[in-house]
């Protein structure tokens, strides 16, 4: 089930949020800044911000009827097509906004699912945001199918319309199996890929970090890669694995994934289950930063939440700042790479050489273990691994056989049992 939409012509929009008392004023309007953000990506154009101050939100608006007035006020003078709320609102405040404005309204979760669905170019991406956009639309149908059922209760109320709705339920619930089921057959070719990178004693470093901190261009500098880069929120959705290799030789993989937000749609986190499981199998986590953004403290905190949510809080952690780049000179000059933080600008290659350095020392190691071994002409490919991922230290010809002795790392070591003397 997909909508086709124009993007000729951005939509012209205004955003409405609500102060409550219990929130900070700088946090609403860094939230409004970001909805702000999340439009232009989404392809509109924002004519004005409204606010109002409640104590709580209002069951069947949201908002109080006053500022509802206020909005379709404003509606008609700026010429408005799209009100976004920076809040998630029920089905019949929905309903109920846009029966007053007489305007298209959608909320928060809407619009972030809206720009999923422009960003998401691999199959796994498109089925996951299908997947988010499908169980959001259920319980709205839902909705307005018990409105339907209160407008009566016999004659006049059973009809197509009802029949329509019950129709539209079944194909978005098979829909739903049917993603399900395809999205199961990812997390296990995902899982067969990891166990293959852990059999060859490959570590997994993983990206994360708040949406927009330039993960995917740290992650193009270091890896060669070409993954696409944007000033857009969400311009990666889907993981890239690419091999890094430190100063000493090691070599390891480094995963892009999809960047954070605050209030992140609880629905949007488990349809991207199978790709956040790159990072929660991760040896390590590089967590991004921008630090020329003033509020990079409070992204950082829901980074925090999201990775306490998904189970990977503590997992070995090194903390870049990026965007060295954008901060002025003298405090620029101020700050030093330390204990598990780094400082870089991925774009002008500052900090690099220290970034690959810090990650040398804090990446969990692989212990080496010593083995005497025995192996017949047909162990070719046994012996092929040894000099790939392992030191022979000795080796002699007996009887036919190879009879050596060799530092390998101890994740492989289980493998040449059969051959150990």
């Amino acid at each position: 089930m997909k909508i086709v939409r124009s993007y000729a012509q951005p939509e012209q929009a205004l955003l409405v949020g609500v102060e409550f008392a219990r929130a900070p004023r700088l946090e609403i309007e860094d939230s409004l800044d970001e909805l702000a953000e999340l439009a232009r990506t989404a392809g509109a154009s924002v004519l004005a911000r409204l606010t109002q101050t409640r104590a709580r939100p209002d069951p069947a608006c949201f908002i109080g009827r006053g500022k509802l007035e206020e909005i379709r006020a404003e509606v008609a003078a700026a010429g408005a097509e799209l009100l976004i709320f920076n809040h998630d609102l029920t089905p019949s405040q929905l309903r109920n906004i846009e029966d007053a404005t007489q305007c298209r309204t959608i909320d928060r979760t809407q619009l972030i699912l809206d720009i999923f669905a422009r960003h998401a170019r691999s199959h796994e991406g498109q089925l996951q945001v299908e997947l988010a956009q499908l169980n959001y639309l259920l319980p709205r149908l839902t909705d307005r199918g018990r409105e339907l059922s209160r407008l009566g209760g016999g004659i006049g109320t059973r009809g197509p319309g009802e029949t329509q709705l019950e129709t539209d339920r079944r194909r978005i619930r098979r829909r739903l199996r049917k993603i399900r089921q395809e999205l199961e057959a990812v997390r296990q070719r995902r899982a067969q890929q990891r166990a293959a990178r852990q059999a060859a004693a490959l570590a997994t470093i993983a990206l994360v970090g708040y949406t927009n901190a330039g993960k995917s261009t740290l992650f193009n500098v270091l890896t060669q890669a070409e993954v696409h880069v944007s000033e857009q929120m969400f311009a990666t959705l889907d993981p890239t694995i690419r091999a890094l290799t430190l100063p000493s030789g090691r070599r390891v993989l480094l995963a892009d994934t999809v960047g954070f937000l605050r209030h992140l749609p609880p629905g949007l986190v488990a349809a991207f289950r199978a790709t956040l499981e790159e990072v929660q199998e991760a040896t390590m986590l590089l967590q991004v930063s921008d630090i020329a953004n003033p509020h990079h403290q409070e992204q950082d905190a829901e980074v925090e939440k999201i990775l306490a949510d998904i189970g990977v809080a503590d997992k070995p952690r090194l903390h870049v700042f990026n965007k060295l780049d954008l901060l002025p000179e003298a405090e620029r000059l101020r700050l030093r790479n330390h204990n598990r933080t780094a400082f870089t600008s991925a774009l002008k290659g500052i900090g690099l050489a220290e970034l690959r350095s810090q990650l040398e020392q804090f990446l969990p190691g692989d212990r080496r273990v010593r083995l005497r071994l025995k192996l017949s002409p047909a162990h070719g490919r046994a012996l092929a691994q040894l000099h790939a991922q392992g030191v022979i230290i000795s080796q002699e010809y007996r009887d036919g056989c190879l009879i050596l002795e060799a530092e390998i790392p101890e994740t492989i070591a289980t493998q040449f049992a059969a051959y150990k003397i």
